[in-house]
């Protein structure tokens, strides 16, 4: 693995302990025994979201409200029942979240089904760990339903949009004044990256984890980490090739922050980019081409859908795109599946030649 998916893991597993002080001291044995089997990614955000469902109890429960959360202990989760949950899942439509250092800067939260149904999933991990340890007479959050989510429509590039995106890049025409000022010093490394997420539907994280030895120029590849820290090759034209090895003679006398830094894509102050700035970087290039809202996963959207519809095959995309379930890929790309359906009947004839 990378060193920066390394010191992503490093940094994700500090933050986390630093969340867990501010948890139930029980909750510690909960972390340690999901440790094998989920991400520090997951188990962090597993924390936040079991912060939100301790501040909540302690706001507006019956029982356990003003019980501070560090005052709880494993037995208090036999006071919460199904309708204390349900309870929970409507106040995350709308609560304030609090900032004690500075309590004018209070926000206010909102959550979708995906995010209530994110939030189910760290509490009822948590209730079933606890009550397989006999640690708790019952697991109420079995008995919640996940809130039904409503799909929205993916948002994708067209043809035409794709390629008037690549001219952007490529020329800064639709760039602001201040925006050109910069363009040309970080054109081809724009190029570059938009070029491969478009032509390999890569995450953004996998993306700016990319160091220079991870690409292979003989077989048109390049080594990514996945989700779950499983690497593997993703494979790419010739148009991408092109953008990198323009970017990558650019790139040799680029000065970096630390000398022995091998990040593929770098930042204007010679550090690997991070994920932020490439979505800003979309977003400014693509506001002027699009009225669609862009990000690096709708480029992502953009190949699974060339993808399916060049080869029709669904398994193809699922594994070009890392889906552990082919029923993801297969729900996110339904329309297109349709379409394809509607047009293989149109060339049967019954009576007409």
């Amino acid at each position: 693995m990378s060193t920066y998916h390394e010191e992503m893991k490093l940094k994700e597993t500090k933050r986390l302990r630093e969340i867990q002080q501010e948890l139930p001291p029980f909750t510690q044995t909960f972390f340690r025994g999901i440790a094998q089997t989920v991400s520090p990614k997951s188990r962090l955000a597993y924390a936040y979201d079991l912060r939100i469902f301790f501040r909540y109890l302690y706001e507006e429960h019956r029982t356990l409200g003003g019980v501070e959360p560090k005052d709880f202990t494993v037995e208090c989760l036999n006071q919460i029942t199904a309708e204390d949950i349900d309870c929970f899942m409507e106040y995350l439509s709308y609560y304030i979240r609090p900032d004690h250092e500075n309590p004018e800067y209070a926000a206010e939260m909102h959550n979708d089904e995906k995010g209530k149904s994110r939030k189910l999933a760290a509490i009822r991990s948590m209730f079933k760990f606890y009550y397989k340890k006999n640690k708790i007479a019952a697991d109420p959050a079995a008995l919640v339903d996940t809130p039904k989510i409503h799909e929205k429509t993916i948002t994708r590039l067209d043809v035409n949009e794709v390629a008037n995106l690549l001219d952007a890049v490529e020329t800064g025409e639709k760039l602001t004044g201040r925006q050109k000022a910069f363009h040309e010093k970080t054109k081809k490394r724009d190029l570059a990256l938009t070029t491969l997420l478009l032509g390999t539907g890569m995450r953004v994280s996998e993306c700016v984890g990319i160091n220079i030895r991870d690409l292979d120029f003989q077989n048109n590849a390049v080594r990514v980490t996945r989700k779950g820290g499983n690497e593997v090759f993703l494979f790419f034209g010739e148009e991408v090739r092109e953008a990198l090895e323009d970017y990558l003679e650019e790139r040799k006398t680029a000065v970096t922050k630390d000398e022995k830094e091998d990040a593929l894509f770098l930042s204007s102050q010679g550090k690997r980019i991070n994920v932020r700035s490439v979505q800003n970087l979309v977003k400014k290039y693509s506001s002027g081409v699009t009225v669609k809202n862009i990000s690096p996963h709708k480029l992502r959207s953009t190949f699974g859908t060339n993808l399916y519809q060049e080869t029709g095959d669904i398994y193809l995309v699922a594994d070009a795109l890392g889906h552990a379930d082919v029923n993801t890929t297969r729900k996110h790309y339904a329309e297109v599946e349709e379409y394809r359906r509607r047009m293989a009947t149109s060339k049967i004839k019954l009576r007409k030649d």
